[in-house]
């Protein structure tokens, strides 16, 4: 199920676009070790695809139809060891969504920076029937967008120190005022 994104818009995109752009011009562009060779290699093309056009519904179906995802994956046991692991049926869903969030995000920042727009707000972008603590102490929240783009732009991969977004699955976005 898609991120009702607020502001994505004609305006955002081509802040989407160019935040990818220059995350893939300088070997940062976040690569999921749960894609195969094919996604690896598809991954970019796709994305921008995405970003161009679309969304992360789009985005997710596409990876799973174009089969990017590898089958199985090795995880650490608890008492040390790897053991071989099914892939989440998920898998394709959380990718989709946390990346093209997370570009949608950098996206809006850039806009609001352009607009000298000071601030903006945390909400919830997708309905939750059991919303973690975490997300909701987020939600209504204000940031800085120059904050939050520099926090998104070194945090590749894993939760940004600002909280936003909070996690896969989170269903959590930002908004203009």
């Amino acid at each position: 199920m898609s991120l009702q994104y607020k502001n994505l818009d004609a305006q955002t995109r081509p802040h989407m676009l160019s935040e990818m752009n220059a995350d893939q011009a300088a070997g940062l562009l976040y690569i999921s070790p749960r894609l195969n060779e094919n996604g690896t290699n598809g991954w970019f093309k796709l994305l921008s695809e995405a970003i161009a056009a679309h969304d992360d519904g789009w985005l997710a179906t596409e990876i799973r139809n174009q089969g990017f995802l590898k089958s199985h994956e090795e995880r650490r046991k608890p008492k040390g060891g790897t053991t071989l692991a099914q892939v989440p049926v998920i898998a394709h869903e959380t990718l989709a969504e946390g990346e093209f969030n997370r570009f949608y995000v950098r996206g809006l920042c850039l806009r609001a920076i352009q607009d000298n727009i000071a601030r903006v707000i945390a909400y919830r972008a997708r309905h939750s029937e059991q919303p973690r603590p975490e997300s909701e102490a987020i939600v209504g929240r204000a940031f800085s967008p120059a904050a939050l783009l520099n926090d998104l732009r070194s945090a590749r991969g894993v939760e940004p120190a600002l909280g936003v977004p909070p996690g896969p699955n989170s269903g959590l976005s930002v908004r203009l005022p």
